[in-house]
């Protein structure tokens, strides 16, 4: 996997990684116990600090999209949400109520913006979730 970075682009470089990082995971590009590059490596590759490879593995770690091996390296984690189904639902419903912000904003219609929302979820690997009560 192929990660990149745009110093020029205002936003931290440690974001930029985490959120390269996070998309892979969500796309199935990157998968369960699948090792990621060492943060010296990839500090190499992309010619920056080793510090700002790390901090964006330890955010991740925190986040549970990521652990680590000892002596083996850093490995993609299985996700299991650690918030409770309530509490995943109200940060999901903020996200899309800014989302839905946007789109009405940007003149689209609501039938645009399902059919945009659809297509785009077809490029994301999704859980089976249980039926729930």
């Amino acid at each position: 996997m192929e990660f990149s970075i745009n110093p020029a682009s205002g936003r931290p470089i440690y974001q930029q990684l985490t959120e390269q990082i996070s998309a892979a995971v969500a796309r199935g590009r990157l998968r369960p116990d699948e090792r990621l590059p060492s943060v010296r490596e990839l500090s190499q590759s992309l010619v920056v600090n080793p510090n700002t490879v790390a901090r964006a593995y330890t955010e991740l770690e925190r986040e549970g999209v990521l652990y680590t091996r000892p002596g083996l390296g850093v490995f993609v984690a299985r996700l299991r949400p650690s918030l409770p189904k309530k509490a995943r639902r109200e940060r999901l419903l903020k996200g899309l109520d800014q989302l839905l912000v946007a789109a009405v904003q940007a003149g689209f219609s609501a039938e645009e913006f399902l059919g945009l929302v659809t297509e785009r979820s077809k490029h994301f690997q999704w859980n089976e979730a249980p039926a729930s009560t």
